[in-house]
């Protein structure tokens, strides 16, 4: 690790995510280290450190399922491994004539790739995403020159809104972590090695070029003695460094991650098997008649990778707890999420579809549960539901007239959005509960503040008894079908 030199410090960013490093220059295989803390890598998102490095989602997620009788999960690590190529095969040709003829023996099978793929519905959640996936290993090579099966193919199937990022194996980096206890973040460094395109180079375990020879009992020190060997070598030495060389070109992975925000035409090669070795019907020249050799495949590669899903709606409710967005979202659409007088009834997000008009198409709208002051910095399981509004198209911001303060209300939660997750979003204010007020004062106030301040449109409803209803569909819809006009 170098001293940190302000010159040194670069950033590589899309649309999502922005992640600071401090440069290390190029080493003699041109790739450049790259020095990071973990905060740095999540973007600062701390609550993947958290939850990753600690399995607290699986506590939220166990209390969901309890509470709502519903599986939802949208932060989960796997642990992905491609297929080790097969062996080469040692044989010779016989027949009835001949007690030992020339080298047949075949090669081994390729190793399974690791590919992933995009559902086109009926998934959304990861709850059914494995937490191990390993690609089956190619079969040795057999005489007549017949080479072995290359290993099954897997693929990962994950919903529409996944994004997928490398991350260290998380049982060494939980171990540090505990070594560190009481030490920030920021103060853990790792170092990777990225190409000139801001991939992450992997690296697979695998024998030098110019090893991982198979020798029959006895033979490897008379063959590695032999000046007619070490000249084959050489030549077999060139087709591994161009193995290795492919390996490379393969093993690669976006630093900035995936974003799988669209279904899938065909899945996407994840991982890359290795490649079966050579038998020794390869080996045969005119120094050597008998080569009682082959070469071993070539291994398969283990990494991790963190799924984060960010559910796909058309609008999201925003809104303090208790605010009514529940029983709003039963009122608008078929969706039936838990209804409660307490705080915090929804524990986990829902996706409610709305219909409209016959030659419309139905426009979905995602509850998220209620957000608290703070929640942008992570307090309470901010960062946990923030994210599933960031794909939706327009907001709808969800106040209750009850509050004693509805325009504080509003405020707060437009500072926990925040302007990043508000561009070029279009915005409706819905004031539930308005049968609770007795001269619509919170309703007038709030409505005066809205127009003034944004130019938004606001509608009063009671969810409840079903007033005002059709009107908050209808502006509901205007901001969901413009959107997806504009996308078109």
């Amino acid at each position: 690790m170098t001293p940190e030199d302000p010159d040194s410090i670069k950033y590589v960013q899309d649309e999502n995510n922005r992640v600071k490093y401090q440069d290390c220059g190029v080493d003699q295989y041109g790739l450049n280290p790259r020095l990071m803390s973990l905060t740095d890598y999540f973007s600062g998102n701390l609550h993947h450190t958290h939850h990753v490095f600690y399995n607290t989602n699986n506590v939220l997620a166990r209390q969901g399922k309890k509470t709502e009788s519903r599986t939802f999960i949208d932060l989960k690590v796997i642990k992905v491994r491609s297929g080790n190529g097969g062996n080469g095969c040692v044989s010779y040709f016989r027949d009835a004539n001949r007690p030992s003829g020339p080298p047949d023996g075949g090669d081994g099978g390729d190793g399974g790739d690791v590919y992933i793929s995009v559902a086109e519905k009926n998934m959304s959640s990861l709850h059914k995403v494995k937490r191990t996936y390993e690609a089956k290993h190619g079969t040795t090579g057999k005489g007549s020159q017949l080479d072995g099966k290359s290993g099954e193919d897997i693929v990962i199937e994950v919903p529409v809104g996944t994004t997928i990022r490398w991350i260290p194996d998380p049982a060494v980096l939980k171990k540090f972590l505990r070594q560190r206890e009481g030490k920030d973040l920021d103060d853990i460094k790792m170092e990777l090695r990225c190409d000139e395109y801001d991939h992450i180079q992997l690296v697979r375990p695998g024998y030098e070029p110019g090893s991982g020879w198979s020798f029959k009992e006895g033979d490897k020190e008379y063959y590695e003695g032999r000046p007619f060997f070490q000249e084959l070598n050489k030549k077999v030495m060139e087709y591994d460094r161009e193995l290795v060389q492919e390996e490379l070109k393969f093993d690669k992975f976006p630093l900035l991650g995936l974003d799988l925000s669209r279904p899938s035409k065909k899945p996407m090669l994840l991982l890359k098997g290795g490649k079966g070795g050579m038998g020794n019907m390869h080996f045969l020249t005119k120094d050597i008649r008998n080569p009682n050799f082959s070469k071993k495949g070539r291994d398969g590669i283990q990494t991790h990778f963190l799924l984060e899903l960010k559910l796909i709606a058309d609008l999201g409710l925003v809104g303090l707890p208790n605010a009514g967005k529940s029983t709003l979202l039963r009122a608008i659409s078929r969706a039936r999420p838990r209804v409660g007088h307490w705080e915090f009834t929804t524990l986990q997000p829902t996706v409610g579809t709305i219909f409209t008009t016959i030659d419309k198409d139905p426009f979905t709208v995602a509850d998220i549960p209620g957000i608290i002051k703070g929640a942008s910095e992570n307090k309470g399981m901010g960062l946990d539901f923030l994210r599933h509004i960031e794909r939706s198209g327009g907001l709808v911001f969800v106040v209750s007239l009850e509050s004693e303060n509805p325009v504080a209300d509003l405020e707060v939660l437009l500072n926990e959005v925040g302007s990043k997750r508000m561009k070029d979003k279009e915005v409706l204010v819905v004031a539930t509960k308005a049968d609770l007020t007795d001269d619509g004062a919170n309703y007038k106030i709030l409505r005066d503040y809205v127009e003034a301040e944004n130019g938004w449109k606001i509608v009063p409803v009671c969810a409840m008894k079903g007033q005002n209803i059709e009107k908050c569909i209808k502006l509901m819809g205007e901001i969901a079908y413009s959107k997806n006009a504009k996308l078109m």
